[in-house]
């Protein structure tokens, strides 16, 4: 068994985007700039808008970190990301989900410029992923694949099954999975809550990604000898173990599924990290796509 190490691969990418940024400001450009919009006071945004932050910071970008309470207006922040599409000095934005109820998140991606939608979310992002066409694919989804291409695994022809169909990391991944590429070339099958008989369809998978949101959901007894398995689940649940009095569970039995695998990614420390710099890869490409005066 190999642990897929995503905080060793994150910061590989991360000195490559620090090195563009230094390319850019040799050529007296300026380097990319990344707003963040965060309503509220949700544990686990205001941790990953920290981590984006940081993660800035590491690489030379420029970052803006926008806050509203939970009572604003759906019209305040479609007027605050009408300014961030108008802005030259953006290049990219993300409006960190989720969002409080009286706000539409659909109406709030959908006001995005695709051009600055770094999270990948905007329906025209997700149709030109589905048919292969340069666009800022999905971070999550776009970190899983980067894990596969720089671990090498062999994707072509291998079955492998998604756990989960979000808009966010299920669909897009299965997209990613079968697209005629390396990685890719995969025949996948895609679980959710309606399937019948999961447990039958993971013990038949070379490749299970785990993204449903259940801790421990997949236990060893779903999985084949050799199996990669990739958890993307990042749930908070209680425990007496830390001074937080809570600790992330991923959507894998990690204990008992990886003395089975060849390959799986741990949480903390797998997917996380690549969701992080996927965003920065994006926004770095967004700031290349931009007009140069």
């Amino acid at each position: 068994m190999q642990l897929i190490d995503g905080k060793k691969i994150s910061d590989e990418i991360k000195a490559e985007i620090r090195e563009a940024v230094e390319e850019m400001c040799a050529k007296n450009l300026r380097p990319p700039h990344l707003a963040a919009v965060l309503v509220g006071h949700d544990g686990g945004s205001e941790t990953y808008v920290a981590h984006k932050v940081k993660a800035c910071e590491q690489v030379g970008f420029r970052s803006s970190l926008i806050r509203y309470e939970d009572h604003v207006t759906e019209k305040e922040l479609l007027q605050r990301i009408a300014q961030l599409n108008a802005d030259a000095e953006v290049d990219g934005f993300i409006v960190q989900l989720p969002l409080p109820r009286h706000i539409d998140e659909q109406k709030i991606i959908e006001a995005i410029e695709p051009a600055k939608d770094v999270d990948g979310f905007h329906p025209e992002n997700a149709g030109r992923m589905m048919i292969g066409l340069p666009c800022h694919v999905s971070a999550t989804p776009a970190g899983i694949m980067e894990l596969l291409r720089r671990y090498r695994i062999e994707t072509k022809g291998k079955h492998c099954v998604v756990l989960g169909r979000s808009n966010i990391v299920g669909k897009p991944v299965s997209v990613l999975m079968a697209q005629k590429a390396q990685p890719g070339d995969a025949t996948v099958t895609v679980c959710h809550s309606r399937t019948k008989n999961i447990a039958e369809i993971t013990r038949q998978a070379d490749i299970i990604i785990a993204a449903m949101g259940q801790p421990e959901f997949l236990t060893a007894d779903m999985v084949k000898e050799g199996a990669v398995v990739i958890d993307v689940g990042t749930t908070r649940v209680p425990s007496i173990e830390t001074k937080s009095g809570w600790k992330l569970k991923g959507d894998v039995k990690f204990d008992e599924v990886a003395p089975k695998c060849s390959y799986i990614t741990p949480v903390p420390g797998g997917v996380g990290p690549m969701t992080v710099v996927s965003l920065l890869r994006n926004t770095l490409q967004a700031a290349k796509n931009r007009k140069q005066e």
